[in-house]
């Protein structure tokens, strides 16, 4: 499945990085300890956080990601945003809590499993 696709059936907006919306997403992740994402992510993984300082661009970058799924209403910092488009780096977002947006990409056949 694309990003774009997931951002549809999950009602996601994207704000940054939209040339890379046609990545496919190998499996998700969901950690907002960025020194976590960076030991267990995967390239692929879509991931979601809370988390909205460019800092997460650089892991998301480092990692090989598919892109960031931002939860809770959250808008990612103007810095966040202007390195997101340097680096081509999706960024998505959404009201729902992380535990429900985890459970929706779940439910669409996008898993954490290793």
């Amino acid at each position: 499945m694309t990003l774009r696709e997931a951002a549809e059936k999950l009602g996601l907006k994207p704000v940054a990085g939209l040339s890379g919306l046609s990545r496919e997403v190998a499996q998700g992740y969901v950690s907002d300890l960025l020194s976590d994402v960076m030991a267990n992510a995967k390239p692929g993984d879509i991931w979601v956080t809370l988390q909205i300082h460019p800092n997460i661009i650089a892991v998301a970058t480092l990692k090989e990601l598919a892109g960031i799924i931002l939860i809770g209403g959250r808008q990612p910092e103007k810095q966040t945003l202007t390195k997101a488009e340097e680096e081509q780096v999706p960024i998505l977002l959404t009201d729902l809590p992380a535990f429900e947006v985890v459970g929706q990409l779940y439910q669409m056949g996008i898993t954490g499993r290793r």
